[in-house]
């Protein structure tokens, strides 16, 4: 008897737990919907404590199309309803500085949250052109209230405990703002330095565009496979440097060089040259 008591005891006790858990889960507010943007750049943190952000960056050069479809997820606050439910998104002029038809285009105005969804991603259509290679242009997005849904979080507060990369402690939720480049930069996995008097060292030497296409062709390597010590370990640089050295000393070999931007011999750890920044290779008689 006294272990049934025990047990009915618990049971209650459970059942109570349960009802306040539901009481407070209850939402008290108005049916409206936001921009549910989270990233923190690390893949080994979990999403859901990624900080939510006012911004994301689209970089065409580690996407490595001429155009793709970019998905923006926007979310209901407000009970699930058993029929559809539309907002709208427009493009906000003073936050954008991108060309229609030429960076992006026209955006959907009318969206639609279907029955029983919580959530839904727009789509907006970016290009690549060259000009994004020298310069970022943003496209800033707004969206619109309906007879359906309002705006929940005009005013929006970092969440304490999301700590997990950059917060931005306030900003507007009904906006998102896309920063858009084709800047190819140094990736976090490079062996290469520039030494005193702008020599370069190191196995694969200073990183520019022209090298790292050169590699592309070459080594069967893509950009993005320099992002992270587990698509480039070290086995695999060593090779990719072996693959590259080998075809420009041929081509050096061949009278058909190799060039940087800038006119100098393109080089790497073991090619019999030196290479400096900004001197050009003046070809023998």
């Amino acid at each position: 008897m006294k272990k049934i008591a025990v047990f009915i005891v618990l049971s209650f006790l459970m059942s109570m737990l349960w009802s306040c858990k539901k009481e407070i889960m209850g939402y008290e507010g108005k049916e409206g919907v936001y921009f549910s943007i989270r990233h923190n750049g690390s893949s080994t943190i979990l999403e859901s404590i990624w900080p939510y952000q006012p911004s994301s960056t689209v970089e065409f050069v580690r996407i490595n199309k001429a155009e793709v479809d970019f998905p923006l997820k926007v979310m209901i606050t407000g009970p699930v309803k058993d029929f559809d439910r539309t907002f709208q998104l427009e493009v906000n002029p003073d936050s954008t500085t991108a060309i229609l038809g030429q960076h992006y285009e026209a955006v959907q105005r009318d969206w639609t949250v279907p029955a029983g969804a919580v959530s839904v991603n727009v789509i907006v259509k970016l290009k690549r052109t060259p000009d994004l290679e020298f310069k970022d242009v943003t496209l800033g997005l707004r969206l619109i209230p309906t007879k359906d849904f309002a705006l929940s979080f005009p005013e929006w507060d970092a969440i304490p405990s999301y700590n997990a990369g950059v917060v931005v402690p306030e900003f507007d939720a009904s906006m998102h703002m896309l920063r858009i480049n084709d800047i190819m930069v140094q990736p976090v996995v490079w062996s290469g330095s520039i030494q005193p008097g702008n020599r370069e060292s190191g196995l694969l030497g200073v990183f520019s565009k022209e090298k790292m296409n050169f590699l592309e062709e070459v080594a069967g390597v893509k950009y993005q496979d320099f992002s992270s010590t587990a698509t480039m370990p070290s086995a695999r640089m060593n090779q990719v440097y072996k693959d590259g050295e080998r075809v420009l000393i041929e081509r050096y070999n061949a009278k058909n060089p190799v060039l940087e931007k800038d006119g100098r011999l393109m080089w790497m750890g073991s090619v019999p040259w030196t290479s400096y920044i900004g001197i050009p290779y003046v070809a023998g008689p």
